[in-house]
């Protein structure tokens, strides 16, 4: 884990989800945390995010929000963050939370969750970068995209290595492992990705 010194999380903003979500939240926040791995994530106090950043916060953990203007306006900002970045407009924030870190881990939630998740992946396939990308699987939440992976894969939209460029895991404790063994340097032109 000596190469992953910041992780950025992807997770939804709902209020009104299922304690299972909320729980590995919370779980993420406190593992990343504990094996003193900073925190980047979309710099909301509400939801799936603002559950991790407070847990990763309460840990000790070091916790880098990124906001777009309007969100922050609307007063979802979450400002006790160890850092809380103002940007102009949701794609600056994508492009910052991108590079700001060394891998990727993806929570339920919803279209901005989805998007974020297509496009990580998307960047890896045409050699942007060679991050590693898990999905964490909570309660069988991420089931139909993996279907929707394997549609595309079978009308040959995409080849079948398409699914080794991201993780899946079914429980939290074993996020940081699946980063662990997924750092795999040049990934992409080796399987013919691009």
């Amino acid at each position: 884990m000596a190469l992953i010194k910041r992780l950025c999380l992807y997770c939804g903003a709902s209020e009104r989800t299922d304690e299972v979500y909320r729980a590995a939240a919370r779980e993420v926040g406190r593992l990343v945390a504990e094996a003193g791995i900073e925190l980047v994530y979309g710099g909301g106090r509400v939801g799936l995010m603002g559950l991790a950043a407070n847990a990763a916060l309460q840990a000790g953990g070091h916790v880098i929000g990124i906001i777009p203007n309007h969100l922050h306006e609307a007063e979802i900002g979450h400002h006790a963050v160890s850092e809380l970045l103002v940007v102009e407009s949701m794609h600056e924030r994508k492009q910052r939370m991108f590079e700001l870190s060394d891998a990727f881990a993806v929570l339920p939630g919803g279209l901005g969750t989805l998007d974020e998740t297509f496009e990580i992946i998307t960047w890896r396939q045409l050699g942007l970068h060679d991050k590693p990308i898990v999905i964490v699987d909570v309660a069988g939440y991420w089931q139909p995209f993996q279907v929707m992976i394997d549609h595309i894969i079978a009308a040959n939209f995409a080849s079948a290595a398409t699914r080794r460029l991201y993780h899946r895991v079914e429980r939290v404790e074993d996020l940081l492992p699946a980063l662990a063994a997924s750092r795999e340097p040049g990934l992409a032109a080796r399987t013919g990705l691009v």
